[in-house]
C-alpha cells in the first residue's frame, strides 16, 4: 500500500521510486506515427539532474518560481521534476492560451525562471509589452543550431556543476496552479507538497498502478488533472508515461495500440470521439456478429455489476477493446460534467470510466466512484480525509458544495480578500452546487453562478438541462442560456436572472446550417423536459466555443460573442 506520510515533498517521493524502478521505462514520446524517444528512470533522473544544475547554476534559490510553458513532453517531466530537486515553486501555465495572456500569467507569478519552447518564444517576443520577462531567465527548448534567441539561453546548455538536492517541508508550496474556470479570470492556487502528496496517497489506494502499466498523458501536462494522475502518479508506481502531441482520434487510437495504454485520464469530448469510433466499428458487422457482441454485452454487464473484471470483459469483447489497443484497464474522467450514457457505454464494455469530481483549489479530486459498484448518475462519494457538506440546501436538497481536508489549497496567490472569500474556517466553498444521497454519493447539479430563477421562482440549472440533449446528432457542442442573460447582460455572479426564455446555443457539424435529424431529436427531447425547463428557441453557433484547459465552455466569453448577434434573427423556434 502506498505510504507517503514519513516523506516531505514531491520531489522525494518520486526520487525514492526512481532507485527502486531505475532501469524500467519512464517515458515515451510519439508524435503521430513516429516515436521522438524513449527514456529510464536512470535516464529521467539523469536529465531532471541536470536542468536542476542549471537552475542553481543560474542563481536560482529555493523557493524561486519556475515556470513551464510546453507542450506534454518529456522535457516537461525533466524540467518539472528538476526544479523540484533544486527546490522550486513550479508554476505550470497553459500551452493553449495566447501570448498576450501567456505574458499576463507570467506578470502575476513573478516565476524566477521560464522554460519555453522556441516556437512560443518567438510568439511571446512578438508581443509589444516585455515589461514581464525583464526580470525573467528564459530557458529555450529545440532551438535550431544558429537561431536568434535574444536574451533567452539554451535549455539543453551544459551547467557545469552538479545537482545540489533541496529538501522542501511539507507545508511548503510546491505548485502555483491557475485556474480561470469558466469565468476567464485567471486565480494562482498556491498548493502544497502536503495538497500533493496526501492526494497522490488517496488516489494510489483507490486505483493502484503496477509498475509494468502505461499511462496515456493526453490532457495538458499543465491541467491539475493529468499534473498528478499523468505526471506524479505513475512515477511514484514506476510505470511508463507516454505523451503525444496531437489529440486526432485516429492518432490516439494508433498510440494506444503500440504502447499498450492501461490507463488515461480525459475529458468528455475525447470520451465522446472514442465511443463514435467504437458504434462505427460496430455497425460495420454483419447482423449475425452485431447480435453476437450484443448478447456478449448483456453477460459482461452481469459479470461486472459489483465491480469490473477486465481480463473477463477483454476475452468476452475482445475485439471492442482491440478498437483501444486491447489493454485499456482504467479512464479518469473529469473538467467538467460526464453524461451517463457516456459513461454507462464504457462500462458496458469493460472500459471503466472513473467518474470524479474536483477543483484545483482541492489538488483535484474531491469525489470519485470508486467502482464498487459504479454508479454513473453520481460524482462517487468524498475520497478519504475529505469532508463535503452541503450547505443552505434548499426543500430539494440542493444547495453549494463545501470541501475541507489536507488536500485543500494554501490560498490563492496574492490574493488575501479572495481566498478568504473562498475559504471560510478551513472550508472551501467550491461554488457547484449539489446533493448528498442516502449512500453518501454526491450528485452535482450545476454551478450556483450558473443558475436561473424564473419568474415563477423555479431554480434552473443549465447543466442539468444539456445534459439532456448532450449526444444530439450531427452537434459538436451545445449550451444552455436564460435568452435575458444573452442580450442584456443582466445576469451576473451573485444576483438572480428572471428568465423570460431558455435558448440552447448549438454548434453543427454539418456547416452552418443544423440538420434535420439535429432539429428533429432537439425537439423530441424537448417536449419531454417540464414545462419550466423547456427551451424557446435555439441558436446557432459555427465556430468553436471558448473553452478552458480542461474543455468547460467559458460561459460568460460565448454569452459576449452572442449579444453581438440580432436576438430577433439569431433566435429561432423550436
Amino acid at each position: 500500500m502506498l505510504d507517503l506520510s514519513r516523506l516531505s515533498s514531491v520531489g522525494e517521493a518520486i526520487r525514492d521510486t526512481i532507485v527502486t524502478h531505475k532501469a524500467n521505462v519512464a517515458l515515451i514520446e510519439a508524435e503521430r506515427h513516429r516515436e521522438n524517444g524513449r527514456w529510464t528512470y536512470r535516464e529521467l533522473r539523469e536529465h531532471a539532474e541536470r536542468f536542476g544544475a542549471l537552475l542553481q547554476s543560474h542563481g536560482f534559490a529555493p523557493g524561486d518560481r519556475c515556470a513551464i510553458l510546453m507542450q506534454n513532453q518529456a522535457k516537461w517531466i525533466f524540467s518539472g521534476l528538476g526544479a523540484f530537486w533544486a527546490g522550486a515553486v513550479l508554476v505550470p501555465l497553459d500551452y493553449k492560451l495566447t501570448p498576450a495572456e501567456q505574458l499576463a500569467l507570467v506578470a502575476h507569478a513573478k516565476p524566477r525562471v521560464l522554460v519555453t519552447e522556441f516556437s512560443r518564444w518567438q510568439d511571446l517576443q512578438k508581443e509589444p509589452d516585455q515589461e514581464a520577462l525583464e526580470t525573467v531567465l528564459v530557458l529555450v527548448t529545440e532551438a535550431p543550431e544558429g537561431a536568434e534567441l535574444g536574451r533567452a539561453l539554451r535549455w539543453e546548455q551544459d551547467p557545469g556543476a552538479r545537482l545540489r538536492y533541496v529538501e522542501p517541508s511539507r507545508e511548503d508550496v510546491a505548485c502555483i496552479v491557475y485556474s480561470s474556470g469558466t469565468s476567464g479570470t485567471a486565480k494562482g492556487c498556491m498548493l502544497t507538497h502536503e495538497n500533493y502528496l496526501e492526494q497522490a496517497q488517496i488516489l494510489g489506494r483507490l486505483f493502484p498502478i503496477e509498475e509494468d502499466d502505461r499511462y496515456f498523458s493526453v490532457l495538458p501536462t499543465n491541467h491539475a488533472i493529468d499534473f498528478m494522475v499523468g505526471f506524479i502518479m505513475p512515477l511514484l508506481f514506476g510505470a511508463a508515461i507516454v505523451h503525444q502531441r496531437t489529440l486526432r482520434p485516429q492518432f490516439l487510437r494508433a498510440s494506444m495500440k503500440k504502447y499498450g495504454i492501461t490507463h488515461m485520464a480525459l475529458v468528455p469530448t475525447i470520451l465522446k470521439n472514442l465511443e463514435k469510433r467504437i458504434r462505427e466499428r460496430l455497425d460495420e458487422l454483419p447482423e449475425w456478429q452485431r447480435r453476437t457482441v450484443d448478447s456478449l454485452t448483456k453477460v459482461n454487464e452481469w459479470v461486472t455489476a459489483r465491480k469490473p473484471r477486465h481480463e473477463v470483459s477483454r476475452w468476452l469483447l475482445k475485439p471492442i477493446h482491440d478498437v483501444l489497443g486491447g489493454k485499456l484497464r482504467l479512464v479518469f474522467a473529469g473538467g467538467t460534467f460526464i453524461d451517463r450514457s457516456l459513461a454507462q457505454f464504457f462500462y458496458d464494455l469493460g472500459i471503466p470510466v472513473v467518474i470524479g469530481y474536483g477543483l484545483t483549489e482541492a489538488s483535484t479530486v474531491i469525489a470519485v466512484n470508486d467502482l464498487k459498484p459504479f454508479r454513473a448518475e453520481t460524482v462517487g462519494r468524498p475520497v478519504p480525509g475529505v469532508q463535503v457538506e452541503i450547505r443552505n440546501p434548499n426543500e430539494a436538497g440542493i444547495g453549494e458544495v463545501w470541501v475541507k481536508g489536507p488536500t485543500v489549497m494554501k490560498g490563492y496567490l496574492d490574493a488575501p480578500e479572495l481566498t478568504a472569500e473562498t475559504i471560510v474556517d478551513g472550508w472551501l466553498r467550491t461554488g457547484d452546487l449539489g446533493h448528498l444521497d442516502v449512500s453518501g454519493h454526491l450528485r452535482l447539479v450545476g454551478r450556483s453562478k450558473n443558475m436561473i430563477v424564473t419568474e415563477g421562482g423555479k431554480n434552473i440549472y443549465p447543466e442539468d438541462i444539456e445534459s439532456t440533449f448532450d449526444d444530439l446528432p450531427d452537434c459538436e457542442e451545445l449550451c444552455v442560456f436564460a435568452a435575458s442573460y444573452i442580450w442584456t447582460g443582466a445576469a451576473n455572479r451573485g444576483e438572480t436572472a428572471f428568465d423570460d426564455a431558455l435558448v440552447i446555443v448549438v454548434r453543427p457539424s454539418t456547416g452552418e446550417e443544423p440538420s434535420s435529424a439535429l432539429l428533429e431529436e432537439l425537439r423530441s427531447r424537448n417536449r419531454k423536459l417540464a414545462d419550466f425547463k423547456r427551451l424557446a428557441g435555439y441558436v446557432v453557433w459555427t465556430e468553436e466555443f471558448p473553452a478552458t484547459a480542461s474543455l468547460k465552455i467559458k460561459r460568460n466569453l460565448l454569452a459576449e460573442a452572442l449579444r453581438k448577434l440580432d436576438r430577433s434573427r439569431a433566435v429561432h423556434p423550436i
